[in-house]
């Protein structure tokens, strides 16, 4: 039998290179979104083979590419902020009266919106925004974004307001304090981390969405940022590759930052079973 300290050493071994390889998977597209933008004939390989910011000149010279990148950020926060509004209070009222069957009206919408998605349900959500008048317009993209996304946000913050102490509102109510007053002073600040993970999560849905606002959308003017992009493509499909770079790199900076302010302002920090 090999030596105990040698089979430790070749199980080490084995765990590191298949970590590495796994990091180079993941970590490739990103190096190629970091030098593909700089490189004035980029390719599918990573490198740099002559430092150029021309790309990003003629991006900038395009019409419809930084606006499309302000039309993603009021479709993605006006999404955002119907589904966390809408969710809250929704979660709130089912995680605090008892309502006969809540459960399982809660795991019906969950298993509709994720069976019937927003692709299946493309032709009647046309139909309704073609009679409601919300065609080419924003308000209606944001409210079929909002209807989609808000059955999951519910079951997500609903967990989140079941562990906030029951105690800290029938204190408030002995003062006096209004259901509205209940839950803006005491429930949201407790339920913050699941607020911030909320409203990241349909902010980066909205933000990788093509097809909805492809199909509701038919000012160029409008378009988001995920239909612009498709416009680097030629008539035969070919893509632009300088262009597209480019433009992913500004595409994805919105969306990362985001993610580093909530990390950083309201990650999950756990203080005596209370999430904050």
């Amino acid at each position: 039998m090999k030596d105990p300290a040698v089979r430790a050493a070749l199980a080490k071994i084995g765990r590191y290179t298949f970590l590495s390889v796994l990091l180079g998977f993941f970590a490739l597209p990103m190096l190629w979104l970091a030098s593909a933008p700089f490189n004035a004939h980029p390719t599918l390989d990573v490198s740099i083979s002559s430092f150029t910011l021309h790309n990003f000149s003629v991006l900038l010279k395009d019409p419809y590419a930084l606006p499309s990148l302000w039309n993603s950020l009021l479709l993605a926060g006006g999404t955002a902020l119907l589904t966390v509004g809408f969710a809250a209070a929704a979660a709130y009222a089912l995680s605090r009266v008892r309502v006969p069957g809540r459960d399982g009206i809660l795991y019906a919408l969950l298993l509709l919106s994720s069976i019937v998605t927003g692709t299946a349900a493309m032709v009647p959500l046309f139909q309704l925004a073609f009679k409601l008048h919300l065609i080419d317009s924003r308000v209606g993209v944001i409210l079929v974004f909002t209807g989609g996304l808000i059955p999951a946000a519910i079951f997500i913050l609903k967990d989140f307001t079941d562990t906030t102490p029951k105690s800290y509102e029938e204190s408030a109510r002995v003062f006096g304090a209004s259901p509205f007053q209940i839950m803006r002073h005491i429930v949201l600040p407790m339920i913050r981390p699941g607020l911030a993970t909320v409203t990241v999560w349909a902010v980066v849905n909205v933000w990788s969405s093509f097809l909805i606002p492809y199909i509701l959308v038919r000012n160029p003017d409008k378009y988001p940022a995920s239909v612009v992009l498709y416009t680097f493509y030629t008539e035969g499909g070919q893509p632009n590759l300088a262009l597209i770079s480019a433009f992913s790199l500004l595409y994805s900076i919105p969306v990362i930052v985001l993610y580093l302010f909530v990390s950083h302002r309201y990650g999950f920090r756990f203080h005596g079973g209370i999430k904050r």
